[in-house]
């Protein structure tokens, strides 16, 4: 049996993006098996792959907030203990930071990762014994899988991207009866963020096809920009903060899901959900969300993709951000119809 620990800490949209190398490694190594080092807010989504064997909570971003804290000194002392007790055939950081080429060196066996021309964080490749560049115009699919090939020793396959899970592993509820779509406004850029009249616009048209919507979020921000959106429509459902896995079944079931550049639409699509995703700041050729009913509609305006967190775009606009100017409600609905 291959044993290896995967490093791939977050964010979900990376986690997730990293999935089909998982799959290619198992259809290439059949007795392979993974331990995955994540950010324990994302320990649900390793749990859903048949080669994940073990899954090690990491709580980097809540350490840094308290790093002086008992509990902090404790757990971190349980980490390294817990990650001294295997042998690994090869330690794999996906990530290509510094914080996670570190933890590669707390634990025992070869450690492997990018290169210092395809790490986000070039000195991270010191930790590593293996180096491997990537192509940098590839999707980060793409690059995770090719990545795997070549520190695993097999032929990258040129197969769709499988993630390892599907829609039946989540049970549909009672409450879900009624057909629905999804809205995912939430996103951590401001850049990110489709106009709240864009959302009511698009909203009155799902309804009047005999759809209900369900939106919620993930903090106060995104509850109270929910219920702006939803307004008094009895036909609008505001849901409210969900698991990973909750999330999950709610995204199984839905007729469609719409969303921005955010972690949850890379999950709809990887379901195979029907997916619009909406793409200003950001391009889709190198994270959009994957899948057989996923769509890209991307920003056509000067300025775009900026990769800017916030829009900083100077002249007059219709909206803000300025290049949603060209991914307004009207361009959405023609693509959402389709799955209608």
């Amino acid at each position: 049996m291959m044993r290896v620990l995967l490093v791939k800490t977050s964010s979900m949209g990376d986690v997730i993006h990293t999935l089909p190398a998982l799959t290619d490694a198992g259809n290439a190594h059949p007795e392979i098996q993974f331990d995955w080092l994540i950010e324990e807010s994302f320990v649900d989504i390793p749990r859903w792959h048949p080669t994940v064997n073990d899954i090690i909570p990491v709580a980097l971003r809540r350490w840094r907030k308290n790093i002086l804290s008992k509990q902090t000194n404790s757990e971190w002392k349980q980490l390294r203990h817990l990650l001294r007790e295997k042998n690994y055939d090869l330690i794999l950081d996906a990530q290509g930071l510094i914080k996670s080429a570190f933890l590669t060196w707390l634990a025992k066996g070869k450690r492997a990762g990018l290169h210092f021309k395809s790490a986000r964080e070039s000195l991270a490749s010191l930790f590593y014994h293996h180096r491997y560049q990537l192509n940098e115009t590839d999707h980060a699919v793409w690059r995770m899988r090719s990545l795997f090939s070549q520190a695993l020793g097999y032929q990258l396959p040129k197969t769709p991207a499988d993630f390892g899970f599907h829609r039946e592993q989540f049970p549909k509820q009672a409450e879900l009866a009624e057909p629905y779509v999804v809205f995912l406004h939430a996103t951590t850029w401001t850049s990110k963020l489709w106009p709240e009249p864009y959302w009511v616009a698009l909203m009155k048209r799902v309804i009047q096809q005999g759809y209900r919507v369900k939106i919620g979020g993930g903090n106060h921000t995104e509850i109270e920009r929910a219920k702006r959106i939803a307004g008094d429509c009895d036909a609008v459902d505001l849901v409210p903060r969900l698991s990973i896995a909750e999330m999950a079944a709610l995204l199984a079931h839905a007729r469609a899901a719409v969303a921005v550049d955010t972690g949850f639409g890379h999950l709809s699509a990887a379901l195979t959900t029907p997916t619009i995703s909406i793409y200003g700041s950001t391009d889709p050729s190198f994270t959009g969300a994957i899948g057989k009913q996923s769509i890209h509609l991307a920003a056509s305006f000067p300025c775009s993709p900026c990769f800017a967190r916030t829009c900083t775009y100077k002249q007059t606009s219709i909206v803000k951000p300025a290049c949603y100017e060209t991914v307004g409600p009207d361009r959405v609905w023609e693509a959402l119809k389709i799955f209608l």
